[in-house]
């Protein structure tokens, strides 16, 4: 599937690093479904930046590092009036879209959120139009920046099928920088040279630990962490341009190579060839801000809440039947410090659906995590691994995160077992899913723009055709608050 490629002193190139660049300089993106697909994407994920706007733990992530810099033909930070240049633009707008848990989701022997690669696509993106009209020339489209998000998905996605980093502690924000590296720098015109040279790097940099993203060091890193991972992908790739040198067998060199020093001694591998896969079957979070192996979890949870509502005092105990993956990354007993350990607890997520009856953002705030009936429920909880639902979560036909909720009363009475195999944003739930995928979008967009400007913002999104034939720095303008 992989060919091998010489460089021009005659050293062989790791496959993997010819195939991505193979695949960002030579496929063209045919299929309308992904690009359908990306557009609501685009939606969702800039919603999912405006909503993180309100939250000054998000906000104070924001801006030039150093107050006042100015930057000629700088790239926009949606939502605010924050003109940076394409590198720290592409942390903010990483760090806003990735704050709340709320973008997109892809999940198989690797997860991750595909979307955060949008912070180094958008940066970048408006930073060549923006120069390319002060020089004179035609700026780029948002058609471009449609295709560029089904690559960058999908190399992130397809290494996700069947390289698991968390297994070895490592972050799958890793992928992130890989796909965006990749991606943007393609976007900037380099050869496929240069895009083995820069994607090179990627690999080198090493990774984050997941240590932020499970007890007791669970932090708000895990907020930010995308945000870093796509800024550097931009920062490589300008270097690739300028002239920087790559590493061959950046993953393959015995001993100091990738595979030998973070792998474990395992190759990594491609088990299908890049197109548009990933993009046709992402997950999107429609309702639920919360970590999505739960999502499903959410859903029952919510279904159930007319039942328990009025009984919660009763409940003798909670039956979460869920998936091998739920239980190794969001299975939490015990004390959660912040809102980013309470949207990662499965118990957690499961106990707010059973009590409020639905699943907000600032039902992770510490306001809320003082009602005592969540710890209460949560310690009547018992997770149970189904082996059924593990199969179906790592085939590629299905792809399902399966989970379901039962409640056990005291008197010996019990609600029916919910049961939900697939989550609303998932691609067989699509019908179902887009329009209150687009509800959540006007919400999100209301938060932070006058009513005349998120309608014309609305209308510029919703007209496939329109939005593709849009310069990229005009839509960019539009988004300035």
């Amino acid at each position: 599937m992989m060919q091998h490629l010489k460089n021009e002193i005659g050293q062989e190139i790791d496959s993997l690093l010819v195939s991505i660049a193979d695949y960002v300089k030579d496929t063209k993106i045919t299929s309308d479904e992904a690009l359908e697909t990306a557009r609501y994407v685009l939606m969702d994920t800039l919603g999912c930046g405006f909503l993180a706007l309100k939250y000054p733990e998000c906000t104070k992530h924001l801006g030039p590092i150093v107050p006042g810099t100015v930057v000629p033909n700088g790239s926009r930070v949606p939502g605010t009036q924050y003109v940076l240049d394409p590198v720290h633009a592409a942390f903010n707008i990483g760090c806003m879209i990735r704050w709340l848990d709320y973008n997109d989701t892809w999940l198989a022997a690797e997860w991750g959120h595909p979307s955060d690669n949008l912070g180094g696509i958008l940066a970048v993106a408006d930073y060549i139009s923006r120069r390319d009209v002060a020089n004179g020339k035609k700026p780029i489209m948002m058609k471009e920046v449609l295709e560029a998000m089904v690559k960058a998905y999908e190399i992130q996605g397809v290494l996700a099928l069947s390289n698991s980093l968390n297994r070895q502690g490592l972050d799958h924000v890793l992928f992130v920088k890989v796909a965006t590296t990749a991606v943007v720098t393609g976007m900037l015109g380099g050869t496929k040279q240069e895009i083995i040279n820069a994607v090179s790097n990627a690999w080198l940099d090493n990774s984050s630990l997941r240590t932020y993203r499970h007890f007791p060091n669970t932090g708000s890193r895990k907020s930010w962490a995308a945000g870093d991972a796509t800024s550097r992908g931009v920062r490589l790739a300008f270097m690739a341009l300028n002239g920087e040198m790559g590493y061959p067998t950046a993953l393959s060199a015995p001993t100091w190579g990738f595979q030998d020093v973070l792998f474990n001694g395992k190759k990594l591998t491609q088990i299908q060839p890049f197109g548009s896969y990933v993009m046709e079957n992402i997950l999107f979070k429609v309702s639920y801000p919360a970590e999505f192996h739960a999502q499903t979890a959410a859903e029952c949870s919510v279904e159930l809440h007319p039942k328990v509502r009025n009984r919660l005092d009763e409940i003798d105990k909670i039956v979460i039947t869920t998936h091998e993956s739920a239980i190794r990354i969001i299975d939490k007993t015990g004390p959660l410090h912040n809102p980013a350990d309470r949207d990662h607890c499965l118990q957690y997520i499961t106990a707010i659906g059973l009590i409020y009856g639905t699943i907000e953002a600032d039902y992770y705030e510490d306001e809320t995590a003082q009602d005592p009936h969540i710890d209460r429920l949560r310690n009547k909880m018992e997770l149970v691994e189904n082996k059924q639902y593990s199969i179906g979560y790592l085939d590629l036909t299905k792809r399902s995160i399966a989970n379901a909720v039962q409640v056990f009363f005291k008197d010996g009475t019990s609600t029916p077992k919910v049961e939900r195999e697939y989550p609303l944003g998932h691609r067989f739930r699509r019908d179902e899913g887009i329009p209150l995928l687009l509800k959540k979008f006007n919400v999100n967009l209301a938060t932070r723009f006058p009513r005349k400007k998120a309608t014309k913002i609305n209308e510029l999104l919703n007209h496939p055709e329109r939005l593709k034939n849009t310069p990229v720095h005009e839509l960019m303008e539009q988004l300035v608050i």
